[in-house]
């Protein structure tokens, strides 16, 4: 694997990006005064626009919902991406060659630089053979005969692969032999290069931020050779880790709380033609994990959000949906199976039914558990007293790994009315199945209280963030213990290890490379980005607001202090030095309270 980008070549990113220019590609801007910029928030409904973009600063704020950052933060948000996919986006705008740091050891990696060739090379591809549909009436036929019209065909950019022609045509667009093999859609045999999509309709497959990273293909003759060839594992295609038309459903998916994962390209095209436009489809592979991870960046846990399965009604179908529950617990999305009664996949559904029937096959989905529930129930014997002890042994284990566990009675309930026997004998058998523990425990976060404070800490990291010369003589007094948030406190040890506070660029950049995360140097953009409460060149307020952070500080020391006096009743020297302490801390306090009083 590539090592991580160069500190150097990130700052170098953030400083040659015109951030307004990112945001302006999805918001209309307009001047807000002080060199500001502001428009209706990408990230929640708005009226008013409360979204603001600061160019001298390369940050954006939104007074609405909060969301803040810089360039990479917002492509971040807005396409889907890692921070690394991000960066690499960001530094093709601009024709910046990345560097990379720290790979892995015993292995280099591929270069860089020769994924951006891929790209390159797929880009030529995609436009020579979408220029190529024109002339192919065969081509069309077929897109025609699968309900297609030109506008749809052009909307995803599909495209025909003719026997020859390909190679040539990029060699002549100056690509050497070895990015042209490199990028997968030419092979090598018989010392020659050679196109490997030949007479096939082929759709372009890009990745979430629109770039093409592979194709895939269907064949039109009864020639040998499989009826659909994707491109081959390339630095740019991992078919375990892209949609088919992830691109183009990715806005709908993030708005509806919904995704639809289909079998085919066209089954993607037929859905988003009837209004189904969250749907995407694998490529030439299973349902697997690399797949549940992008889906969970673009629905973002979401417990009310909803993944929904079609398959087709036979055995492989079947099939297709069990495997896909084995990744159903790693969401927290709700998974759903829709396939229709005789077994039509979405695309021959529109032609037979038109688009209202496949829109009715995703609203009539059944919940992916229950239909796994039934399938161990398939070949079964209910009429048995054995075929109804089988049949308890088989979904107690099922029942027990609910994610969600207060859904365990109502399916016992459910269950118990198939087998034909009571819910109190299902919930026995899940209590010993899962070993009297009643399952596995639903994942998510233990509520608590808000840590006391939390409002000052926060504002007072971005005074240091914002205002870091103005306080500099302030930050020796602080610890990353004083505070009680631990994000903060990490982001404050990242700010100590930045050097001493300049301001500036460079120093921010510090600061952010310093930290230990990604979601930390995310958390940093945001605090640098966000509004102070007050005039934001005032220094007397700065100054004011770590004062109050140290007494804060300060009045938990005093806490501590009188607990430890209570306890030492029978001791007079240590009563006296705890005691001598808690006066020194109190005066303390009462010197920090002149800085803030008046604020």
């Amino acid at each position: 694997m590539s090592g991580r980008i160069a500190a150097a070549d990130i700052a170098e990113v953030r400083e040659r990006v015109r951030i307004d220019e990112i945001v302006g590609e999805h918001v209309t801007l307009r001047s807000a005064g002080g060199g500001s910029l502001k428009g209706l928030c990408p990230f929640h409904d708005e009226r008013s626009p409360s979204f603001h973009v600061t160019p001298a600063k390369g940050l954006y704020y939104c007074f609405g919902c909060g969301e803040g950052g810089d360039s990479i933060d917002f492509l971040m948000a807005m396409d889907h991406l890692s921070f690394t996919e991000a960066v690499e986006k960001l530094a093709g705008r601009v024709g910046l060659q990345l560097r990379y740091e720290g790979g892995s050891a015993g292995r280099s990696g591929p270069d860089p630089g020769q994924r951006a060739q891929v790209i390159a090379v797929n880009a030529a591809a995609a436009q020579f053979f979408t220029d190529q549909l024109a002339a192919a009436d065969h081509a069309r036929e077929f897109l025609e005969s699968r309900g297609f019209a030109e506008d749809v065909w052009s909307a995803f950019g599909v495209g025909y692969a003719p026997r020859t022609g390909l190679v040539a045509h990029l060699r002549g667009k100056g690509f050497s032999e070895k990015a042209i093999i490199g990028s997968g859609v030419a092979g090598q045999g018989e010392g020659r290069t050679y196109d490997r999509f030949r007479d096939r309709v082929v759709w372009p497959i890009r990745d979430v931020s629109g770039d093409v990273v592979g194709f895939g293909a269907r064949r039109l003759a009864d020639d040998a050779g499989p009826k659909y060839l994707n491109t081959p594992e390339t630095v740019a295609y991992r078919k375990s880790q892209v949609l088919y038309g992830l691109y183009e459903a990715r806005r709908s998916i993030a708005k509806d709380h919904q995704v639809v994962v289909v079998e085919g390209y066209t089954d993607v095209m037929a859905c988003h033609l009837a209004g189904v436009t969250t749907a995407v489809a694998t490529c030439g592979t299973a349902f697997g994990e690399g797949h549940v991870k992008i889906l969970r960046r673009i629905l973002m846990d979401d417990a009310s959000a909803a993944v929904v399965f079609t398959f087709d009604g036979d055995a492989a179908g079947q099939k297709a949906a069990l495997r896909a529950y084995e990744e159903d617990q790693q969401f927290a999305a709700k998974t759903f199976v829709a396939v229709a009664a005789d077994g039509l996949d979405p695309c021959d559904l529109r032609l037979r039914d038109g688009d209202e029937a496949v829109r009715a096959l995703v609203a009539d989905r059944t919940p992916l558990f229950e239909f796994v529930l039934r399938a161990a129930l398939t070949d079964l014997d209910l009429r048995t007293a054995e075929g109804r002890a089988a049949g308890l042994r088989a979904v107690a284990p099922v029942i027990g790994g609910l994610k969600d566990p207060t859904l365990r009675p109502e399916y016992a309930r459910q269950v118990a009315g198939w087998i034909g026997t009571d819910t109190d004998q299902v919930m026995r058998e899940v209590q010993r199945a899962t070993g009297g523990q009643g399952g596995r425990a639903a994942p998510g976060r233990v509520p608590g209280a808000r840590p006391r404070g939390m409002d000052l800490e926060q504002v007072a990291m971005q005074v240091i963030l914002q205002q870091p010369v103005a306080v500099a003589a302030w930050l020796d007094s602080l610890e990353p213990e004083t505070f009680s948030d631990p994000r903060l406190a990490r982001v404050y040890s990242a700010v100590l290890s930045a050097g001493e506070p300049q301001g500036g660029a460079a120093w921010f950049s510090a600061v952010v490379e310093a930290c230990v995360d990604d979601d930390d140097r995310r958390a940093v953009r945001a605090l640098a980005a966000r509004p102070l409460p007050a005039d934001p060149d005032d220094a007397d307020y700065a100054v004011g607001v770590l004062a109050r952070l140290l007494d804060q500080s300060a009045e938990r020391r005093v806490a501590d202090l009188r607990a430890a006096l209570a306890g030492v009743e029978s001791q007079p020297d240590e009563q006296s030095r705890i005691l001598a302490d808690l006066l020194a801390v109190e005066e303390y306090r009462r010197t920090l309270r002149s800085y803030w009083a008046g604020e």
